[in-house]
């Protein structure tokens, strides 16, 4: 049976090109990037091209650049790293309550240890208030950090705006970008922003790296302890496979972004026409800042688990909302803010379009869940 993947949000395949560039790392090029003889030379010199090519991506420095192990790690690394460098400038910490799991949950870990945190309140399509975090800033504020587009209903934030808030207050601005890279044109100088997380996977990238990109200006301290890789902020062997991939995979993606915004941006329209055909449906965040090919879509009477079960039956692949989260068991976090019912948010899925999706592949996903729907509805 063919799969249709319509779960880019979640991963993505290698990329064919991205793939060959790795293979030598694995086999041929294997040196420890800290040693001194050639083979360990070439690796090295191997994550310093990737560094450059991330860099050129962003419109950062190289020395901006720090590699890790997914967006996860470098959302806690940025967030407990500035906590611990600035704490004797203050101990407050603004975040939305629609954040990622990362983030959400490193600041609960902070709370712990003193820190004090404002979740910012969200409307109907996900978008945070500037005049509440405007007001949310006190002497004691030393970060904001807000997702540049939110990985369940695609909505994009006002990133720019709130960095000129965050600037003016004199505070630091970091913004969880892992669904926005290779979907959206991100210039850091340009946009304002101090730092950035990152994860290769979700660009047709390997899996098991990412990045983190600090402004020069900005201090952190490290998280963990070990050896001086990552210019003494990342300690542990560098997976030179992984960051080579990255390198190669954020190159290709800045390259063609255009284009592949395009193309999704006409699969997305596209569904949203055929759509139509399923009585008492929701599509859910805003559909003009929006990330391309997303679609957050509840429907009405049914179960998510349900629906999706039907769908892998017939070889489709969707989701409940983020691969990060428990979206089976309890109602997303991100639904409950923009103020969803749990009635309607526990018929929600969530759909994300990708390189290999066609017209095609939407006329068979929109004709198996009408039936789906239809079948769901008269048995509950």
């Amino acid at each position: 049976m063919k799969i249709r993947y319509f779960d880019h949000a979640a991963t993505t395949a290698v990329a064919e090109e991205v793939k060959d560039e790795m293979l030598p790392y694995f086999t041929e090029n294997y040196g420890n990037a800290s040693a001194l003889y050639d083979l360990g030379k070439k690796s090295k010199e191997a994550i310093n091209i990737s560094r450059g090519r991330v860099a050129r991506a962003i419109n950062a420095k190289p020395n901006e650049i720090y590699f890790t192990s997914c967006g996860t790690e470098s959302d806690n690394l940025i967030l407990k790293g500035i906590a611990k460098a600035y704490r004797n400038k203050g101990n407050h910490i603004i975040t939305s309550k629609i954040e990622h799991p990362a983030i959400l949950n490193s600041c609960r870990s902070l709370e712990k240890e003193g820190v004090r945190v404002t979740y910012l309140n969200v409307d109907k399509n996900g978008f945070v208030d500037l005049r509440e975090l405007e007001k949310a800033i006190n002497k004691d504020t030393i970060l904001i950090s807000i997702m540049m587009a939110n990985n369940e209903i695609g909505t994009i934030e006002p990133v720019q705006e709130i960095a000129e808030i965050a600037h003016i207050n004199n505070v630091i601005f970091h913004t969880d970008a892992v669904q926005a890279i290779g979907n959206i044109k991100i210039d850091v100088k340009k946009l304002g922003i101090d730092a950035i997380s990152m994860s290769a996977h979700k660009f047709y990238g390997p899996k098991g790296v990412g990045v983190l990109y600090v402004d020069e200006n900005i201090n952190f301290v490290p998280i963990q302890n070990g050896g001086h890789q990552e210019d003494d902020k990342r300690a542990g062997t560098e997976n030179v496979a992984g960051i080579v991939g990255l390198g190669k995979a954020i190159e290709i993606a800045n390259q063609g972004i255009e284009e592949y915004n395009n193309k999704l941006l006409n699969l997305r329209n596209y569904f949203l026409e055929r759509i139509r055909v399923i009585p008492y449906t929701k599509i859910n965040g805003d559909l003009d800042k929006r990330l391309s090919g997303n679609i957050n879509i509840s429907f009405l009477g049914v179960d998510n688990r349900d629906i999706m079960k039907e769908l892998n039956k017939k070889g489709i692949c969707v989701s409940a909302g983020s691969a990060c989260s428990s979206g089976f068991i309890r109602t997303s976090h991100v639904l409950s803010a923009i103020g969803l019912s749990e009635g309607i948010a526990r018929g929600t899925i969530r759909i994300t379009f990708g390189r290999e999706n066609t017209k095609e592949d939407i006329d068979y996903l929109v004709d198996i869940l009408e039936e789906t729907i239809k079948k769901l509805r008269i048995q509950n």
